[in-house]
C-alpha cells in the first residue's frame, strides 16, 4: 500500500549536515545497527526493541539467551528504544545508513519504512520456513495491507484487540452486567458515577493517542464495514457523529475532568487509582490493570449496537522486520523466526497478554486461563465479526489522526466544536488523502 514519494536527490548542505550529526549522535548512543563479525567466528546482529522498558526488556533478554544458546555462532546486541521515539530513531538511522539488522515494528508505521525502501520482503523466506501456514491469517493480512505491493515486510508476532476493562467488584455491587451494547455501556457509566465520592464510571482518552481509540468506538457503534465507500471516507456519517457526541457528554459528568488532556499513561493511572469503573484500551494494558486489581478486573470487547455482530477496527500488528542494509540478513531472519516459533511466541504473549501470531500457541494452557485473550481470539475468529483495516498506508494518516485531529477532539469535549463538525473535518482529510493515494497509484 504505501510507497511514500521518493525523496529529492538534491539535498541542501544543512540537511546533509543535520543527518550526519544525528547519525553521529546515534553512534555515540550505541543505537546504530548493521551487525558485524564479533570475533571467534561469531556473527553479531543488532536488534532494536521498539518498546523498550522494564516490562519488556527482561522478556527479550530471556529469549535472546535461549537463542544464543541454540545458535552459538550468533550474538544478538539488544537495544531498547521507547515507543514514543522509535519511529524517529528508525528514520534517522535509515537516513544515516545505519539501521539495525532486525527491529521490532508495528503496522502503524510500517508503510513509512517500506516507503523508504528500508526493509526486506519476507515472503520468500516465510515460504521456506517451518512458520509457513502457522501464522494467524488475519494478522498476516493486516501486515500485507500496509504495502502497495502487498508483500510481507514484517513477520507478525502479536495481535491486539480493543477492550473495555471493567471493575467486576463495582459492577457486582451495582447489580450490573458487563456491557455488551453501547446503551448498556453509557447506562453503566452513569450509574457507577458518584461525584461526592469522586467515583467515576469511565475514564476517556482526550490527549495523545485519543483518535485511534475514538475511531475504534465509532466503527463498533456504527457498524461501518470499511473506512472508505469508493474513495469517500465513511468517518463522516451520522452514527459516527452520534457516538462522538454521546462520548463527549460523559466528560466531567461520568469521567474525571483531567481526561481532556490524558494520554495512555495518565488514563491508566486514573483507572488503576481505584476511582474509575471502566476504561477503553486494549490487551496491551493487561499487566498494569492486573497488577492493580488482580481478579477484580476483567475485559470485554467493545460493545456493539445490538450486542451480537461486532465490528472491529484492526489494531496495529506487532512483529519483526529485517533491514535491507544488514550485512547479516540470514542471521537476522533466523532470530526473527526463533522469536515467532511456538515456544518463544507463547512465552512472549503470555507475559504481555496479547494474541499470539503463531496459531500453534492457541493450544497452550495459558490461553484457556487468560479470559481476555481467549475471548479476543474467539471474537476475531467469529465469521460474524467484521474486521475493518485502518488506512495506515496513507502517508498523511499519522498526521491526520494525531496533530490534526487530537486538538479538535479536545474542542468537542470542551463544547467548543460539534461532533458533526469534528467527523466532517476528519472525514474530509481522510478523503483527500485517499484521493491523492488513488491518483499516485493508478
Amino acid at each position: 500500500m504505501r510507497l511514500l514519494p521518493l525523496r529529492s536527490r538534491i539535498a541542501r548542505r544543512p540537511v546533509r549536515a543535520a543527518i550526519a550529526i544525528t547519525a553521529a549522535l546515534l553512534t555515540a548512543a550505541g543505537l546504530t545497527g548493521c551487525g558485524s563479525d564479533s570475533g571467534a567466528g561469531k556473527t553479531e546482529i543488532t536488534f532494536w526493541d521498539n518498546n523498550g522498558g522494564p516490562a519488556r526488556t527482561p522478556i527479550y533478554q530471556h529469549l535472546i539467551a535461549q537463542f544464543e544458546q541454540a545458535n552459538p555462532d550468533i550474538h544478538v546486541k539488544y537495544v531498547g528504544i521507547p515507543s514514543a521515539s522509535v519511529q524517529q530513531k528508525y528514520d534517522t538511522a535509515i537516513a544515516g545508513g545505519q539501521p539495525p539488522d532486525i527491529g521490532g515494528v508495528t503496522t502503524s508505521y510500517l508503510s513509512n519504512l517500506v516507503g523508504q525502501d528500508a526493509l526486506e520482503a519476507l515472503d520468500g523466506r516465510l515460504a521456506g520456513s517451518p512458520l509457513k501456514d502457522k501464522l494467524v491469517t488475519g494478522l498476516v493480512n493486516t501486515v500485507t495491507a500496509t504495502a502497495a505491493d502487498k508483500k510481507l515486510y514484517e513477520l507478525p508476532s502479536s495481535g491486539n484487540l480493543d477492550v473495555i476493562w471493567y471493575r467486576k467488584d463495582l459492577f457486582d455491587t451495582a447489580g450490573l452486567q458487563a456491557p455488551k451494547t453501547w446503551d448498556e455501556f453509557f447506562t453503566a457509566a452513569g450509574k457507577l458515577t458518584d461525584p461526592a465520592k469522586k467515583q467515576y464510571g469511565y475514564t476517556l482518552r482526550g490527549g495523545a493517542g485519543s483518535i485511534f481509540q475514538l475511531l475504534a468506538e465509532m466503527y463498533a457503534y456504527s457498524g461501518q464495514t470499511g473506512f472508505f465507500d469508493a474513495s469517500k471516507s465513511t468517518v463522516d456519517t451520522p452514527k459516527n457523529a452520534e457516538l462522538v457526541d454521546r462520548m463527549s457528554k460523559l466528560f466531567k459528568k461520568a469521567t474525571p475532568a483531567a481526561d481532556v488532556n490524558n494520554g495512555y499513561p495518565q488514563m491508566v493511572a486514573e483507572f488503576t487509582s481505584g476511582s474509575v469503573a471502566m476504561m477503553h484500551h486494549n490487551l496491551g494494558s493487561s499487566s498494569d490493570v492486573k497488577k492493580a486489581f488482580g481478579d477484580k478486573v476483567a475485559a470485554v470487547p467493545l460493545p456493539s449496537t445490538d450486542g451480537s455482530k461486532s465490528t472491529v477496527v484492526a489494531n496495529p500488528v506487532d512483529g519483526f522486520a529485517v533491514f535491507k542494509a544488514s550485512k547479516h540478513k540470514d542471521a537476522a531472519w533466523k532470530f526473527a523466526e526463533f522469536l515467532v516459533s511456538k515456544e518463544s511466541n507463547s512465552y512472549w504473549n503470555e507475559k504481555v497478554g496479547q494474541i499470539p501470531a503463531n496459531s500453534d500457541v492457541e493450544s497452550e494452557a495459558w490461553i484457556g486461563q487468560n479470559a481476555a485473550v481467549k475471548d479476543a481470539l474467539a471474537l476475531v475468529r467469529n465469521p460474524a465479526t467484521t474486521i475493518v483495516e485502518a488506512p495506515v498506508y496513507l502517508p498523511q494518516y499519522s498526521a491526520i489522526t494525531k496533530a490534526d485531529s487530537e486538538p479538535l477532539y479536545q474542542k468537542v469535549l470542551l463544547g467548543q466544536l460539534s461532533a458533526a463538525d469534528f467527523v466532517k473535518q476528519l472525514g474530509d482529510k481522510l478523503t483527500g488523502a485517499q484521493a491523492e493515494w488513488d491518483k499516485r497509484h493508478k
